[in-house]
């Protein structure tokens, strides 16, 4: 059965991001890691020396494989980071700045 049956849950109504460029709904509440696995998102940053993807890992802020640019601030780090509507959501690649 579906949880939030189970518990009568009415979440608010989804809003629009951008993931690299494409529009992308996410429920309120919820961190841009969660917004990005809901949308089957997995990956969203490469490592810095060999470009291997990383996603979430600790989910609790602990680690940094889950870093992300989100409206042009670098290096978020996307299970702490609450979606808002419109936010720009972007893959970081290495530092997340130019190198």
């Amino acid at each position: 059965m579906n949880p939030l049956r189970l518990v009568r849950a009415r979440p608010a109504p989804a809003f629009t991001v951008t993931v690299d460029g494409r529009p992308t709904r996410a429920l309120p509440g919820r961190t841009v890691a969660a917004a990005l696995w809901a949308a089957g998102i997995t990956s969203w940053r490469t490592t810095r020396g060999s470009g291997r993807p990383r996603g979430v890992f600790c989910g609790i802020g602990v680690c940094f494989d889950c870093l992300v640019t989100v409206n042009d601030r670098p290096n978020q780090r996307a299970c702490l980071v609450p979606v808002r509507p419109g936010d720009a959501i972007r893959t970081q690649v290495g530092t997340g700045h130019e190198d």
